[in-house]
Formats: structure tokens, C-alpha cells, sequence
């Protein structure tokens, strides 16, 4: 009896492996889990740029220089010690792109390109910590306890780029969690998962 082409034969043996009859089942069962744990640390991230922008600086916008240098230098110095904080911060973005991967891998394209569209906007945040607000945060760290003539440039320098590139972040933020929620209920049938083929050899 002829049963084809050895690459035929190849692929039907690879289609009766436990490793191609689970593989689909695996991802399946990750999709769910992987877009809600990308969302909820998404989530925290955007929550607390939000508290910024609408609490936070609008109440040390408030006080005199002295109060703001010191406020500001304190409550850094807090969040980059924060092992909560920078944990969250960097693992979002590998969740993001992990959701996506397993949605693709399932055919879920609309889910996919929200997906996406949140990592993109997540990165624009990400870049603007980095390259603005961190740069500035050590700027005014350096400072250390300005006299009487240097505590309004040290704030002068600080608060204005900080809060026009924190405006951004949060934007993009809020935007990016929004992006995961849309992901979350975009419905469509996913086209049926096939293992790699097997190559020539």
C-alpha cells in the first residue's frame, strides 16, 4: 500500500504527536489569563499616571519651592525603590507582547492588532519615562537641598518638562489599557491552529 510522499507520512505522524494535539490547547488556555494579567498590570501603571496627573502634581503645584524640590525628591527616590513598582512597570510590556503572540498564534486577528496597538502605545509611555522623566528626576536629585536662589530654577527646570512629558504618558497610558479592553471583546472564529510543517531531510 502506498502512503504518499515520506514528507506526507512525516506530517501525519507529527499530527498524531501529543506535542501537535496539545499545542493549540495549550495556547488556548493561556489567551485568557495572559490578556487579563497584561490589562490588570496595564491597569496599575495607567491608574497611578492618572493619580499623578490629576492629584499628585496639581497638589504640589500648590506649595512653595522649597516644600515642592523636597516633595518631589522624596517621592522619587520611593517609587524607583519600589520593587512593586519597577516590576510592574517592566513587566507589562512582556505580557502585551505575550497576549499578542498567543492570540496570533490562535488566528484571533482583530484581537491581535488591539493587542498590538496597546504595546505600541505602552512603549511610547515606556520611552517617555526613560528618555524625559528619568533624566529629569536625577537632575533634580542632583540638586541636592538648593539655597534660597536655586530652589526656583531647580523647580523651574522640573516641574514644566515633567508635567507636559507625564501628560503624554498618561494619554498613551489610558489609551493602551483601553486597547487591551477593546481585545478583550473583539469576537470572530479563530482559524483552526496547524503544527509546522515538517522540512525536507
Amino acid at each position: 500500500m502506498n502512503d504518499g510522499k515520506p514528507e506526507d507520512r512525516i506530517e501525519r505522524v507529527r499530527r498524531r504527536t501529543p506535542a501537535a494535539r496539545t499545542g493549540p490547547r495549550a495556547a488556548a488556555a493561556l489567551r485568557a489569563p495572559l490578556l487579563a494579567a497584561a490589562a490588570v498590570a496595564t491597569g496599575l501603571i495607567a491608574g497611578m499616571f492618572f493619580a499623578y496627573t490629576f492629584s499628585v502634581m496639581p497638589g504640589l503645584a500648590r506649595v512653595d519651592d522649597r516644600t515642592f524640590v523636597a516633595a518631589m525628591q522624596d517621592i522619587n527616590d520611593a517609587t524607583l525603590e519600589s520593587t512593586s513598582f519597577m516590576l510592574t512597570f517592566g513587566i507589562a510590556p512582556l505580557l502585551i507582547g505575550a497576549a499578542a503572540v498567543v492570540h496570533h498564534r490562535l488566528g484571533s486577528r482583530a484581537a491581535t492588532r488591539w493587542i498590538l496597538a496597546a504595546l505600541a502605545l505602552y512603549a511610547v509611555a515606556f520611552g517617555t519615562t526613560m528618555g524625559v522623566h528619568l533624566p529629569l528626576v536625577e537632575a533634580l536629585d542632583a540638586a541636592g537641598e538648593p539655597g534660597p536662589d536655586g530652589l526656583a530654577p531647580a523647580r523651574a527646570d522640573f516641574e514644566g518638562p515633567w508635567n507636559t512629558a507625564h501628560t503624554i504618558r498618561t494619554v498613551t497610558g489610558a489609551l493602551a489599557l483601553a486597547c487591551l479592553a477593546l481585545a478583550g471583546t473583539a469576537r470572530e472564529r479563530p482559524r483552526p491552529w496547524t503544527p509546522p510543517s515538517a522540512g525536507p531531510g
